[in-house]
């Protein structure tokens, strides 16, 4: 019996099935980005259940150089996540 080389799988399934855990990763990483952008700014900062277990880091957690600072992180996810999506498109 001969198989057409149409039917031949290359080894490790279809090609989407490769590229799933990437894509997955890279949705993962802009939902986190894109929390942790938006999160320092938000009124729920403010009234996290944490904050009030250390009053001596009150300062910290409400400056804004803190915030920025996890918003820069958020930034690196949004980065990391849409290269990685590029990344995958283009293959």
């Amino acid at each position: 019996m001969r198989v057409s080389p149409l039917e031949i799988q290359p080894a490790g399934g279809p090609r989407w099935v490769r590229q799933l855990p990437a894509l997955v990763l890279a949705l993962f990483c802009l939902d986190i980005g894109i929390v942790l952008i938006l999160l320092p700014w938000s009124p729920f900062w403010d009234r996290n259940y944490f904050f009030p277990l250390a009053p001596q880091w009150g300062r910290l957690f409400a400056s804004g150089y803190l915030r920025g600072a996890v918003s820069g992180l958020g930034l690196v996810n949004v980065w990391i996540g849409l290269s990685e999506g590029w990344r995958r498109l283009r293959a």
